[in-house]
């Protein structure tokens, strides 16, 4: 097996189309956590100028699985999160930041933080998910 680096991490991101499509970059990556940040710009956000939720929930799945990989192996896929929106997201960056609460053989749960960057480097809390990530 692979050893799974941040640089792998990368790799295996890039190999993603709809990864490429909004920009998105693993920061960190190992010891259980991954995270992933994104810019915001005007093509992924909604009619209000927030970020769209469906970009928030793009970020949380694969941050989310990501971290599950880095306590599993890298042949894994997301078997179901929930997502709570707690206000609008709106800033310069969105960070995604993703960490394991449980690891066995096959499956991990793992949290999920997502905040926004504004332009002077203040981060506001604006969702946090939970999901299962599975071995293949």
């Amino acid at each position: 097996m692979t050893e799974l680096t941040l640089e792998v991490a990368q790799k295996l991101l890039a190999a993603q189309p709809f990864s490429l499509l909004v920009g998105a970059r693993v920061t960190a990556f190992g010891d259980g956590g991954a995270t992933l940040e994104l810019d915001i710009r005007t093509e992924l956000q909604q009619q209000n100028g927030f970020l769209h939720g469906g970009v928030l929930a793009y970020a949380a799945d694969n941050a989310i699985t990501f971290a599950g990989g880095s306590a599993l192996g890298p042949d894994v896929l997301t078997g179901g999160f929930t997502i709570s929106y707690l206000r609008p997201a709106r800033g310069a960056i969105l960070r995604a930041e993703a960490k394991v609460a449980h690891a066995g053989r096959r499956q991990a749960t793992c949290t999920c933080e997502l905040t926004t960057i504004d332009d002077a480097g203040t981060p506001t809390l604006c969702a946090i998910a939970q999901g299962t990530v599975i071995t293949r």
